[in-house]
């Protein structure tokens, strides 16, 4: 049976990626990495600039797949945040899914700036769904990162799997 929760992510340095795996872990959700059809420089300053323009000019990189949509009802979207937002990979994404009437749950690893705008910026591009609050944590988060995650999806009434 499939599940009627997508944890849709974005990783660079597989920071976001341990997120989604904990959440795939304690939902049991369907799990799904957004990979641009281009990727991204491997210097950092290469990679710093790149973003910045496409931040700045509203960039939408194509992507190699997307999942189908409905049969989705809650709809996580993880990121690393890039110039206090999301990088233009997840951008694409939510442009190309149709995230009409769905839950959408937000998560993000940055480097220690925090959130920056990304939840905001996520709630406007998903102007006719149900934004919830998201999760976010520096890198990885550290040994209480798992707890922390667990503790969060039951505070919003995700019943873990586990």
């Amino acid at each position: 049976m499939k599940s009627d929760m997508l944890i849709a992510y974005y990783s660079r340095h597989g920071n976001t990626r341990k997120i989604a795996e904990q959440i795939k872990f304690a939902t049991g959700g369907d799990l799904f990495e957004i990979k641009p059809v281009q990727s991204y420089a491997t210097d950092y300053n290469a990679v710093v600039e790149q973003a910045k323009t496409q931040i700045r000019s509203g960039f939408r990189p194509e992507l190699e797949s997307m999942p189908e949509t409905a049969s989705y009802e809650v709809v996580f979207l993880g990121t690393p945040i890039w110039w206090h937002t999301m990088a233009p990979p997840l951008a694409s994404f939510i442009d190309r899914f149709d995230l009409e009437k769905k839950t959408v749950v937000p998560f993000y690893s940055h480097d220690g700036e925090g959130a920056g705008r990304c939840e905001q910026d996520i709630a406007k591009m998903c102007r006719d769904s149900t934004v919830t609050r998201g999760f976010g944590t520096y890198n990885t988060g550290g040994s209480n990162t798992i707890a922390k995650i667990d503790a969060w999806l039951s505070a919003m009434g995700f019943q873990s799997q586990i």
